[in-house]
């Protein structure tokens, strides 16, 4: 084995080259798409902004809870029961908290 390929096989956790370059590519992948995801997030946060912006305007109310069970609901069926955690820091960040 050579420096590079014991380098990569420990980085990795991988017992051969092949597997951490597998691995390697791979979380090169997640990677980028956690980096979309980030922007996806900031994006749905920006529009959350526009409609609690509105809603105010309009003498409403900052949070819909009709709204956000929806999007539990969307989230939990599927995701399952960590879809609703991941709604709920996702409604937490886009709207603070109530």
């Amino acid at each position: 084995m050579t420096a590079t390929t014991t380098e990569a096989t420990e980085k990795t956790g991988a017992h051969t080259a092949e597997a951490a370059g597998v691995i390697t590519g791979a979380r090169e992948r997640i990677d980028a798409l956690d980096d979309r995801i980030i922007g996806l997030i900031q994006e749905r946060m920006a529009v959350s902004a526009v409609i609690q912006e509105a809603r105010i305007a309009s003498g409403g109310r900052r949070v819909n809870l009709s709204r956000e069970m929806e999007v539990l609901g969307r989230y939990r069926e599927a995701l399952g029961k960590p879809g609703t955690a991941l709604a709920m820091t996702l409604l937490e960040l886009c709207r603070g908290r109530v």
